[in-house]
């Protein structure tokens, strides 16, 4: 925890007077002010981030955690386990929703292995961070210990800091990929907010109902049998956590730490910024977040995070597709802050009075 701390110590807060001035400028803007929306809202944060008006995201960087879960023993996902390992090789050919998507948004790719129940060939360009093959059951005691929640949130903290170091990022967005995720990223919103799993509990990949009973009866079991402390998010995602989603939280704390504005993807990826926010507040600062997912419980962890989704796709995939969707828009945001002249600019008399 000392780590953790050290780097939560590194966190400076976005500047409110550079924010300040980006809204000055959006409101002198040659048309009717507010006229364009959230777009404002992203620009004048992204400006408090970078402390300029200019601000260009010209290094992108995607990165999907992967990881396996023990919880699959109780029969809450349509797919096999086997599935996630493949999916790797299939991120790192090129061949993947998150590739296409991502390379249309001019955002590289890389994939960090939290905990995949597979031996990577050690030389596989990927990022080699696993805690082990997967996590026990939860719904027979802790899925990791304290000690393994620590380390998947330092892998994705130490993720940020490498990619950081080789050449400055401007925009991270975060991924994830394993079979049976939606389940511990179900639990863990219902730790934090004592809501019923009724309301929190969907069917990610496509289960039938049976399956969703499972899936309620299996979440409901594991709270009740460790007991997870919504006041300590490293409990919370010790006891009903996932590796991936630890890393998933490391990377959004490695962000803020850096200074760069990090937007995630949907549910899982959601669940990895909620640890991360609980654990440091003052990390909220740098995130943004995609999109709605079609999976119940999103609303309430975005509610939860007080951040409302630039995009509303029906997505329900994963990988980061999501962050690469929203990544466009974000853009275009630093455009509007930057390009659109004021009426001062363009010599026209001021509508606005």
């Amino acid at each position: 925890m000392k780590r953790i701390n050290a780097v939560l110590d590194r966190i400076v807060p976005p500047s409110a007077e550079w924010r300040e001035k980006a809204n000055e400028r959006l409101r002198q803007q040659a048309r009717p002010a507010g006229s364009l929306g959230v777009l404002e809202d992203v620009s004048a944060r992204l400006a408090g981030i970078a402390r300029t008006l200019d601000v260009r995201l010209e290094r992108k960087m995607i990165v999907t955690c992967a990881g396996d879960h023990g919880i699959c023993d109780e029969g809450v996902s349509l797919f096999p386990a086997e599935v996630t390992p493949q999916m790797v090789y299939n991120f790192i050919n090129g061949g993947a929703s998150i590739n296409v998507l991502a390379r249309h948004a001019g955002a590289a790719v890389k994939v960090a292995d939290l905990g995949v129940n597979w031996d990577f060939e050690p030389d596989l360009p990927i990022f080699h961070t696993k805690i082990r093959k997967g996590t026990d059951n939860f719904a027979r005691g802790p899925a990791m210990s304290r000690d393994e929640a620590i380390q998947s949130i330092m892998a994705g903290i130490d993720i940020v800091d490498q990619l950081h170091a080789e050449a400055p990022v401007d925009l991270l967005g975060t991924g994830d990929m394993g079979i049976g995720n939606t389940t511990p990223s179900t639990a863990i919103i219902a730790a934090f907010s004592g809501l019923p799993l009724d309301q929190l509990t969907g069917r990610g990949t496509g289960i039938d109902d049976e399956g969703l009973q499972r899936k309620v009866a299996a979440i409901e079991k594991g709270l009740a049998v460790n007991q997870p402390d919504p006041r300590d998010a490293l409990d919370v995602l010790a006891k009903v956590g996932g590796f991936e989603i630890g890393g998933l939280a490391g990377l959004v704390i490695g962000a803020a730490a850096n200074g760069i504005p990090v937007v995630c993807d949907g549910f899982i990826a959601t669940a990895g910024a909620l640890v991360a926010c609980e654990l440091a507040p003052p990390a909220r600062d740098f995130l943004f977040t995609s999109h709605y997912s079609v999976e119940v419980g999103h609303r309430y962890m975005l509610s939860r995070l007080d951040r409302e989704p630039l995009l509303d796709l029906k997505f329900r995939l994963g990988e980061g597709t999501g962050a690469a969707a929203a990544m466009e828009l974000i853009d275009m945001a630093t455009r509007v802050l930057a390009d659109i002249k004021t009426f001062e600019e363009v010599a026209i008399q001021d509508a606005q009075g």
